[in-house]
């Protein structure tokens, strides 16, 4: 088979960045359940589980990066669940830290947290990305402030204004989205180790009852993923909530309908032939 017959959406052939492939890519998913993998070892060893060394985690280390996809493939075509057939292929390259690997955990451990991890990824993408179209933007307004042009209500001329402070109301609005992206980086907390139900019943077990300690787990887990050591959710169950998705869906929203009002304005100002869109030599259309 090849990619030309088969469904590939254009949302990843022709309208996004090579960046933002790679943080959805399976490379990255499945490189990203390695490290909380690794994250996990640890942290259980730190906090007193003498049947994991630091020989094993440095084995699980070795091996976050080249995953070997045919052995996870072929194993799911057993047993017709992806999480354990990680678990298994990590485990054949990594054979001393084989039985330790998912130690106490469950599939939205590493299916969850980096489900938030990625959203993190791309939402720091969008932020660095969003600056960039801000300060040109900026530069636009400030290069065409006194260029005079007219203002429209319900699309009829009302007032002059400049074209440098048209461009302002345009970015005035990304200033928005860019406060929300902000906030929901700001915000955004890992699952952590909350076990099948949420109720941390496998660790309890692990660690003897002992809820501090698998408070410490979890901290060094968020501090390892490069969150914040109490950026962990209070509460959960088998999944975190939903709510996170909405609200972070919300905010590129909020980036889509700002962009749609930026090139409504444009479409009906090249209509008016106020401006008119560069064409390059060789486009057609």
């Amino acid at each position: 088979m090849s990619q030309h017959d088969r469904y590939i959406s254009p949302f990843s052939t022709r309208y996004s960045s090579d960046e933002m492939q790679y943080i959805f890519s399976d490379d990255n998913k499945f490189r990203t359940w390695r490290r909380l993998w690794v994250a996990l070892a640890r942290a259980e060893m730190e906090q007193g589980l003498t049947n994991i060394t630091p020989e094993m985690v440095a084995e699980l280390e070795a091996h976050v990066d080249d995953i070997n996809y045919e052995v996870a493939i072929a194993r799911e075509k057993l047993v017709r669940h992806d999480v354990m057939s990680h678990v298994y292929a990590y485990g054949q390259q990594c054979p001393k830290a084989a039985g330790i690997i998912h130690l106490g955990a469950t599939s939205c451990y590493v299916g969850d947290n980096t489900d938030i991890i990625v959203m993190r990824q791309g939402l720091e993408l969008i932020r660095k990305k969003l600056i960039g179209v801000l300060a040109k933007l900026s530069r636009f307004a400030e290069e065409y402030k006194d260029m005079p042009c007219m203002a429209y209500t319900h699309c009829q001329p009302a007032q002059p204004t400049t074209v440098g402070k048209r461009a302002t109301l345009w970015a005035n609005e990304l200033v928005m989205d860019l406060a929300e992206i902000d906030h929901r980086l700001a915000t955004l907390q890992l699952r952590g180790v909350k076990g099948t139900t949420g109720t941390q019943a496998s660790f309890m077990e692990l660690f003897k009852g002992d809820a501090d300690k698998i408070r410490a787990v979890d901290a060094s887990i968020a501090k390892e993923m490069g969150f914040a050591p109490d950026a962990v959710i209070p509460v959960s169950g088998q999944t975190y909530s939903r709510k996170v998705d909405a609200f972070i869906l919300n905010a590129l929203a909020g980036i889509a309908q700002s962009c749609m009002k930026f090139a409504t304005d444009l479409r009906l100002l090249a209509n008016f032939k106020e401006m008119e869109e560069p064409f390059e030599k060789n486009q057609i259309g």
